[in-house]
């Protein structure tokens, strides 16, 4: 059984080639958070369905779907009581840093979870609610072990493929090749001719990549 999918189910316990493209480029690498794995790369690095952060690109098809996303919830809290912030980091780091669903979709799910009663804020202090696990919670878990566990095996897969690949050389290079633009598009006698030489230089080392 399915979770219910708005909030009119609430209290359901169911289931559930121009010269201008170097200074493009210098600018987007600029922007690109640490210069590698970012949203500025779209899909995430490793080869899966899903940009980098989840949602916080709004790229590529979702990780996760809702059914899926509100159990590993379920399964976090019922480890022990956590906010949001702490799910979407908890998630993170079970993907090795690949992924992570954004507040605007966990901090939703969390409202509808209480509200069909599998979890329940428990007070605290500051603004930040912190959830536990009902006995319907665990209940929920039980119903649906078989999809939680094809959902976890998902973020442990995305960890066992970042343990084998190491985006820091190519992070480093990319720095590199950032400053090295900037530098050079920022001298005295840059010209469109140099420009153009930019470019063409960037759209080698782009083809030659292409062919590895």
């Amino acid at each position: 059984m399915r979770f219910p999918t708005s909030h009119s189910h609430r209290r359901h316990r169911g289931g559930f080639n121009h010269p201008r493209a170097a200074v493009a480029f210098a600018a987007g690498l600029s922007a690109a958070r640490g210069g590698f794995g970012g949203d500025a790369f779209g899909p995430d690095p490793f080869g899966d369905d899903s940009p980098r952060g989840g949602g916080r690109g709004g790229r590529g098809r979702r990780l996760f779907d809702n059914d899926a996303l509100r159990l590993i919830l379920l399964k976090l809290i019922a480890d022990e009581p956590r906010h949001g912030y702490e799910l979407i980091r908890a998630i993170e780091a079970l993907s090795g840093e690949v992924y992570a669903p954004s507040p605007g979709v966990v901090y939703p799910t969390l409202t509808l979870l209480s509200d069909m009663e599998l979890i329940a804020e428990q007070p605290g202090e500051g603004s930040r609610k912190r959830f536990a696990i009902t006995d319907a919670g665990r209940a929920k878990i039980a119903e649906d072990r078989a999809a939680l566990d094809r959902a976890m095996e998902r973020l442990a897969h995305l960890a066992r493929k970042a343990e084998r690949v190491d985006p820091a050389p190519v992070r480093r290079a990319m720095h590199n090749l950032r400053f090295a633009i900037q530098q050079r598009l920022e001298k005295e006698g840059a010209d469109n001719q140099t420009m153009f030489d930019v470019a063409a230089l960037i759209d080698e080392a782009a083809s030659k990549i292409e062919r590895l």
